[in-house]
């Protein structure tokens, strides 16, 4: 029951006009930028600790930039909840489409990396651009709370994009591989892995980061393609996504090179607009030290032996 009515509420609201939702976004940034301050210490933290080559002046011109933007993205992630496919269309467009389509046509499946950067919601429009024999498919976390887990569910597949969940992703690509489809997934691989998965450390905003692999692996299992997609914001409420290879032969690049040309990607889209970054994000919670305390070095050893 309390699906349907914060479902009812939820589109209810998301069908107000663009112009009012920017409005609402300006309202909600003077409540958690100057009345509850969410968050303030981990972006600060963040922010600092990511440029100190930055004033004090310029960082807090960042950080306010950042809320704006982070309250446009809350306001966006609901007015997809109802948006047109044509406004869909007019407000989220991809370049370099020609590029997969090539991988298409040689029988390749494709794997994307995005982090968590512009409006990544948005990237599940993806599929109304690409042949509809192609499967689209994003990897998630479930949401602790089950009504805003099926919220999400609905509002990232109303384009036609499969979520799947990791611990599942694998054994549905590799199927949809046997069966003959081809496929284009998403992955957003600057989160915070658990212990057991940490096996690969970039530097990245000048810290030592643990890295999400799982993509690299299942893009090397499957051998796809593999891209970043740089998003870049012309304009309020308006954003480009730019497929840039990284690879088309997985075989080619070392272990972790693919994972290590994705930071690098992301970090010079992070340093040309800091502000559309996820600085909120407690990203650098899990240390070096602390992984190294979870497992002696031979178990360490013997983990990366298997990858």
């Amino acid at each position: 029951m309390m699906y349907y009515i914060t479902f009812f509420f939820w589109h209810l609201f998301s069908l107000l006009p663009m112009r009012v939702h920017y409005v609402l976004s300006d309202l909600i940034f003077l409540i958690i930028y100057h009345v509850t301050g969410y968050r303030k210490k981990i972006v600060r933290k963040n922010l600092s600790s990511s440029f100190p080559e930055k004033s004090a002046e310029e960082l807090h011109d960042i950080e306010k930039r950042y809320y704006h933007w982070f309250c446009d993205y809350l306001v966006e992630t609901v007015k997809m909840f109802s948006i047109s496919e044509k406004e869909m269309r007019k407000r989220m467009k991809f370049e370099g489409m020609e590029q997969l389509e090539e991988d298409f046509r040689e029988g390749r499946s494709v794997t994307l990396y995005l982090g968590h950067y512009c409006n990544w919601e948005w990237i599940s429009s993806l599929p109304l651009h690409i042949d509809p024999s192609i499967k689209s498919a994003q990897l998630y976390h479930a949401i602790e709370n089950p009504t805003f887990d099926k919220l999400f569910l609905y509002s990232r597949g109303r384009f036609h994009a499969h979520s799947l969940e990791m611990k599942e992703a694998f054994g549905i690509l590799r199927n949809w591989q046997k069966e003959g489809s081809l496929s284009i997934t998403g992955y957003i691989s600057d989160q915070v892995p658990g212990f057991s998965s940490m096996h690969y450390w970039p530097i990245f905003l000048n810290h030592d980061t643990p890295a999400y692999t799982g993509a690299e692996r299942i893009a090397r299992v499957l051998n796809t393609t593999v891209y970043y997609v740089d998003i870049i914001r012309p304009r309020r409420g308006y954003y480009v996504a730019r497929m840039k290879k990284i690879c088309t032969d997985t075989k080619k690049l070392p272990k972790f090179g693919i994972t290590e040309q994705y930071y690098r990607m992301l970090e010079d889209s992070i340093k040309r607009n800091p502000e559309f970054w996820l600085w909120s994000h407690n990203r650098w919670k899990r240390t070096r030290e602390q992984f190294n305390n979870e497992y002696p070095e031979e178990e360490r050893k013997r983990i990366l032996s298997k990858l």
